[in-house]
């Protein structure tokens, strides 16, 4: 199943509407969506608006890789479940979000390389057709767990 996840705060159609349009040309039947409060209401995936704490961590488990926009909630519950994730971040010229976080967060992983990221609809449908070849995020111990761990070596 392909989790499709826009947070709790803001609407995002703009990546549901690809999402589902994408959805609906590869007669794909294993996605759903959390929509949140948008007007846009899917014709080609399972979805609903809201989902439990519960009900979402239980989606990103048995998902094979999460969609969803740049927020770092869903970024880093997947990351830590193991799940390959795809972002398309919120644009503020567009009016789905008051700044460009979410466009930084985007490049930083972009950058980072552990996530795929797609920063408007044709890289997102583009990436949506290689989906399979995303991997987990591996996880890289920061800086200072490395040096800890190092410390703790050298001292046992």
């Amino acid at each position: 199943m392909i989790f499709v996840t826009i947070g709790q705060m803001l609407p995002f159609d703009r990546l549901i509407r690809a999402v589902d349009a994408w959805a609906g040309e590869r007669r794909r039947e294993d996605v759903f969506a959390q929509i949140g409060d948008g007007r846009f209401e899917p014709r080609h995936m399972r979805w609903r608006r809201k989902l439990s704490p519960t009900e979402f961590t239980e989606r990103v488990r048995q998902s094979e890789a999460v969609v969803t926009h740049a927020g770092m909630g869903t970024i880093l519950t997947a990351f830590d479940l193991g799940r390959p994730i795809l972002i398309m971040p919120r644009r503020a010229e567009l009016r789905e979000v008051t700044n460009d976080h979410q466009l930084a967060t985007a490049r930083y992983f972009a950058a980072d390389g552990r996530i795929a990221v797609a920063f408007d609809e044709a890289e997102l449908h583009a990436r949506l057709e290689r989906l399979g070849e995303l991997k987990p995020p591996a996880h890289r111990p920061s800086p200072e767990t490395e040096r800890l761990i190092a410390t703790l070596r050298h001292f046992i």
